[in-house]
C-alpha cells in the first residue's frame, strides 16, 4: 500500500502544523501518512553568500535517508529556500519522483509586516504541500486559475487558488495512484 511520509525539517514555524498537515495530506491524496524523524542537516544545504538554503540540497537529503516504503516523502520546513535560478522557491518537487519539499517561511504574513494569521499559514502550506506533491505524480503547472497546480510566484497567488485539483489534474493523480497500488 502507497504511504506518503511527513518529514519535519524543523527549523522555524513548523512544529505545530505537521500533524494536521498529515491529516490533510491523507485525506487529500487517499494514502496513509506517517511523520518519520529523519536526520536532515539543514546547515549543509545553507549558502551564506545568498543567506538561504538549497531546496536541492534538502531534497537530496531526504532521499538519502528515506526508507523503501515511503511512496512519496514531504520535507517540512522554516527555512528560506532557493534554487539556483531563482531568488525564492515555495519549495521544490521531483517531477514524477519520490521527494518533495516545502518551507512555512515565506507564507508567513508576519514576514510581511502584518499580522500573524494561523490559519492562512496552515491553508497556505497546505497548497503548497498539495502542489508540490502533485508534481510527483507527475504533473506540471496548470493554466486553471484555481487549480492547485497553478504556479506561485507570490504568495497572493496561493491565496488566490484553490487546495484542489481541477478535474484534468486530479484524474491524472488518480491514475498515478491507482498505477501504485492505492
Amino acid at each position: 500500500m502507497p504511504v506518503l511520509q511527513l518529514v519535519p525539517i524543523l527549523s522555524g514555524p513548523v512544529g505545530g502544523l505537521v500533524e494536521p498537515l498529515g491529516r490533510r495530506l491523507a485525506t487529500v491524496f487517499g494514502m496513509p501518512v506517517e511523520v518519520a524523524a529523519t536526520p536532515i542537516d539543514v546547515e549543509v544545504a545553507y549558502d551564506g553568500v545568498r543567506g538561504q538554503y538549497n531546496s536541492r540540497s534538502l531534497l537530496a537529503q531526504l532521499l538519502a535517508h528515506a526508507p523503501k516504503a515511503a511512496t512519496r516523502i514531504l520535507g517540512l520546513t522554516g527555512v528560506d529556500l532557493y534554487v539556483p535560478v531563482l531568488t525564492f522557491v515555495f519549495g521544490e518537487a521531483e517531477l514524477d519522483g519520490r521527494a518533495a519539499l516545502v518551507s512555512s517561511f515565506l507564507l508567513d504574513n508576519e514576514l510581511y509586516g502584518l499580522p500573524a494569521d494561523g490559519a492562512l499559514l496552515f491553508e497556505r502550506l497546505v497548497k503548497e504541500a498539495v502542489h508540490e506533491l502533485g508534481h510527483t505524480f507527475g504533473l506540471v503547472h496548470c493554466h486553471r486559475d484555481t487549480c492547485v497546480m497553478t504556479s506561485s510566484t507570490y504568495v497572493e497567488g496561493i491565496d488566490l487558488k484553490s487546495v484542489e485539483f481541477c478535474d484534468r489534474c486530479l484524474r491524472a493523480v488518480r491514475q498515478k495512484r491507482a498505477r501504485l497500488g492505492a
